[in-house]
């Protein structure tokens, strides 16, 4: 996403340490992580982090956020989930065949154009980019670790109370009765999906990635 603004944190540092070295234990070439967890997990934060110190040890890296594949834009996307009910927040909202697309341009190591929602004004841009020189993808966002071709699913554990707690905090929409329903079904998808993921990182157990 451009123009989003990323809160990093030592607990988010310690968390890409954690994933990065059971990423190297398992990494050959064209390798996909997946991050997944509830709304305010810092998913974003961690998986920067993860590129950042992949990019130390010369190796090529590139994050996909989850929220650039939504079929609806930002600006527009309250009105269409008040038309359609609140039945209709989850997996049908991503325009997976577009994600799963640009997983296999960077399988390819062909070039690609990705679409990037820029905040401030709501659209979804493209982005030119090529997969040529990257060696590892990472899927970053609610729903990540439904994907098949994640290699390494990691989810992010935070309790419901802690999630509303970082998105009263966040300010970045407002917390209506709609908004909290929002919430709640993000949740309950979020955690139908847990049981795909291989890890899972608890920032509140000392940092460390527990196998499931």
């Amino acid at each position: 996403m451009y123009e989003n603004i990323l809160d990093i944190q030592k607990k988010h540092k310690k968390a890409a340490k954690t994933v990065l070295e059971r990423l190297l234990e398992e990494k050959h070439e064209k390798f996909i992580v997946a991050v997944s967890g509830e709304v305010g997990t810092g998913k974003a934060e961690v998986a920067h982090s993860l590129g950042r110190k992949l990019r130390k040890r010369n190796i090529h890296c590139k994050i996909l956020h989850l929220e650039n594949y939504y079929l609806v834009d930002p600006l527009k996307r309250l009105e269409w989930r008040e038309k359609h009910g609140i039945e209709a927040v989850g997996l049908d909202e991503i325009n997976w065949p577009k994600l799963q697309s640009n997983i296999r341009d960077f399988a390819d190591g062909s070039r690609a154009v990705l679409p990037l929602v820029d905040i401030i004004s709501g659209q979804t841009d493209e982005l030119h980019t090529d997969f040529k020189t990257i060696d590892v993808l990472i899927i970053a966002g609610l729903y990540a670790i439904k994907l098949e071709e994640a290699e390494l699913k990691v989810f992010i554990e935070l309790t419901y109370k802690q999630t509303m707690d970082e998105q009263i905090a966040s300010e970045k929409e407002e917390m209506n009765e709609f908004r909290m329903k929002v919430l709640e079904r993000e949740h309950e998808v979020v955690q139908s999906l847990k049981n795909k993921a291989n890890f899972y990182v608890d920032f509140d157990t000392s940092m460390e990635l527990f196998h499931l």
